[in-house]
């Protein structure tokens, strides 16, 4: 596929970026996330992008979360490895 090739992008399709997350309180995400990743298991306190804070507990390693965020909090979240998918 060239550089150059259009990809559409759509509500329901898959990332079409994914970086590291480093959990804050306070420091939102420049562009909002589709879904995270959760590499080593815990709990997940995110922020979606209605600015709903949720906790997510008891996630395993290798998870999936399919949420719209914009930021995972520090406090409380215990999981790591995080990727968001954008």
């Amino acid at each position: 596929m060239s550089a150059d090739m259009k990809i559409p992008v759509t509500d329901t399709g898959p990332g079409r970026e994914a970086f590291a997350v480093t959990p804050s309180d306070s420091v939102n995400y420049s562009n909002v996330a589709r879904a995270l990743y959760v590499g080593s298991g815990g709990t997940v306190v995110l922020v979606t992008t209605r600015d709903t804070t949720v906790t997510f507990s008891g996630l395993v390693g290798g998870t999936i979360l399919p949420v719209w965020h914009r930021r995972v909090n520090s406090t409380g979240t215990t999981a790591t490895n995080l990727v968001a998918l954008a």
